[in-house]
């Protein structure tokens, strides 16, 4: 009894450290939230805006401590379609109807039911809308529409200071937040969902408020015609799902910044596939449903209380936390769904949108996700065994060849020296980032360029004891002042990716608009490499903080950018593009 009580804690402290890792790339870098003061005003001075819903009644406000260069409007907790809940449950978003009413938009609106947050229910399609007080009289301003991650099962819209990435533009421009559907709420799978309509129904949720943006944006000085959607890990999966989504017709939008993520990121199977099956059993088993005849299902599961959904979702996402395996992910739905086909066989058919893109991965992406106590090579195979359970043995041998063994091979690239972490540590890391978020990266980059002008950044300044993590640039891009405040050359480094940033959102190029930094390299557009001989020319990069390790209490300033040839793990990230298939079957 003692070892079987040793073995379970053993267990717990495994899914409590995976459960922290994740929290700490979703929460770690948000830990500026959009918080604001507002200026004392008679109510029939609020910013006022009257749409075919009613009269959106907002607030101007200041914020000494984020010192924010100007006063901005903000309209929160806007709604964009009606409540989920009761007999909406498990089915697409209603758009919010017509109305007179007046909306007081000074707080922010209830967040859906998540993992990590908590969420406040199922009234809570709603976004927020940040714009310059002072704007050029007559004209209609770019548009920033921002898609938040959380592997999604948590998060919500106001996570990253999105208000940050607008105050300091120098041209004017609208950002906008919004929360979206999360856990077996937005993406139930299986046979019985598909037969429901339940399937991928966050992602419709967002397709749901950029139509709402394209109809109703005009009337808060937004241009419809000029909208950028942006997404930082499963909010950049989200992005590139959108890019695939009917590409016949004229998209919501016209640019794209794909933050660590793609629509090839990870597994993305069909509805159907054997995991996705247990997974929806284990749901049912947990709310004691496993018994109901399929005919009653749903029209059950639509009268039980949203808390006990809340927590049968979170219980199946615990029990697959550990191995990677999340549930509640987008699926491939078939024929006239949003994914009809798997996303790697639409890169190659050519069936996307052709819109600029902004892409890039951070140096450590799967440091987050890795027990930091691996520590045998029998780990490191059974971990991808588990994850990817379409790998053969041949697979297995070969994934071992490319990720030589630290323990057995003292010429290893993944010796691991770091006290406090297994030997098998920076191995396992390098490989689940190169799977799951680099390699997809760059097969958006490569097929995109194609067609159209993309530009690919590395985000590789050290923020942590493992590295540059998967989230961490997040605070970068947006200038936040925990960032800039810290030293000169982190000032440097945030002010520049904010400048190419917001450049490109305002113009479709990150170098047209110098911004607050008018001495930065030119960030040439991504053209794919080619071989001469022994010799192989990759496309160029842009690299931000390489060298830097002042988030760690380091003194060492590295470069803010430089322009690189993209050679660094490309033989890795060959190794998994030539496996894609397995994942997404």
């Amino acid at each position: 009894m003692p070892l079987l009580r040793a073995a379970q804690r053993r267990v717990e402290l495994l899914v409590l450290i995976v459960l922290i890792a994740v929290a700490t790339s979703w929460f770690f870098f948000f830990r500026t939230s959009e918080q604001t003061i507002l200026l004392a005003m008679p109510f029939s001075s609020r910013p006022r805006v009257t749409i075919r819903q009613g009269t959106i009644i907002g607030s101007k406000t200041v914020d000494p401590t984020l010192k924010f260069p100007q006063a901005l409007d903000r309209f929160l907790g806007v709604p964009y379609a009606m409540s989920t809940g009761g007999n909406n449950r498990f089915r697409p978003a209603v758009p919010v109807g017509e109305g007179k009413k007046e909306f007081d938009a000074r707080k922010y609106g209830s967040t859906c039911l998540a993992m990590a947050s908590g969420g406040d229910g199922e009234d809570c399609l709603n976004l927020n809308i940040f714009r310059p007080s002072k704007r050029p009289e007559g004209e209609k301003l770019p548009v920033l529409v921002y898609i938040h991650g959380g592997a999604f099962n948590g998060g919500f819209g106001h996570m990253r200071v999105i208000s940050s990435l607008v105050a300091w533009s120098s041209r004017p421009m609208i950002g906008i937040s919004f929360n979206y559907r999360l856990g077996a709420l937005g993406f139930l799978s299986g046979k019985l969902a598909a037969e429901e309509g339940a399937l991928n129904l966050g992602l419709k949720d967002q397709s749901t408020l950029l139509q709402w943006v394209k109809e109703n944006i005009h009337d808060f000085d937004g241009n419809p015609d000029d909208v950028t959607i942006m997404g930082s890990s499963a909010g950049a999966h989200s992005v590139g799902h959108h890019i695939f989504n009917n590409p016949r017709q004229s998209p919501l939008f016209h640019k794209a910044i794909i933050e660590s993520g793609a629509a090839t990121a990870r597994l993305v199977l069909p509805y159907d596939a054997t995991i996705h099956e247990t997974q929806f059993s284990e749901f049912l088993s947990h709310l004691d449903l496993l018994d109901t005849p399929p005919d009653e299902l749903f029209d059950v599961l639509r009268g039980l209380p949203v808390d006990e959904i809340g927590k049968a979702s979170l219980a199946v996402y615990h029990k697959y936390d550990p191995q990677v395996r999340w549930p509640w992910q987008p699926v491939i739905d078939g024929e006239g769904g949003f994914i009809p086909i798997a996303p790697i066989k639409a890169w190659r058919a050519g069936n996307w949108h052709p819109i600029p893109i902004m892409t890039g991965f951070n140096t450590n992406e799967g440091a987050n996700f890795i027990n930091p106590g691996i520590a045998t090579s029998n780990e490191f195979t059974t971990f991808f065994s588990n994850l990817i359970p379409n790998f053969s043995s041949d697979d297995i041998r070969a994934l071992a060849d490319m990720y030589p063994d630290p323990i057995s091979d003292p010429d290893s690239p993944y010796v691991e020296t770091r006290p406090g972490l297994g030997a098998q540590f920076f191995r396992t890391e390098q490989a689940y980032g190169h799977f799951a978020y680099i390699n997809p990266v760059r097969q958006t980059t490569n097929f995109s360029s194609q067609k159209s002008s993309v530009w690919l950044y590395q985000f590789a300044a050290k923020v942590a004891r493992e590295g540059t993590l998967h989230a961490a640039h997040d605070n970068f891009a947006t200038y936040n002042i925990d960032i800039w405040e810290r030293s000169p050359s982190l000032r440097e480094i945030t002010g520049k990716m904010h400048a190419y940033w917001t450049s490109f959102i305002t113009t479709g190029d990150p170098n047209t608009e110098p911004g607050r930094w008018e001495e930065r390299l030119t960030w040439p557009k991504f053209v794919m490499g080619s071989e001469t001989g022994d010799q192989t020319q990759y496309g160029e990069i842009a690299v931000f903080g390489q060298g830097n390790d002042e988030m760690t209490g380091g003194a060492e300033q590295g470069a803010a950018v430089k322009i690189v040839d993209d050679g660094w793990a490309r033989d890795q990230c060959m190794f998994w593009d030539k496996r894609t298939e397995l994942f997404e079957s």
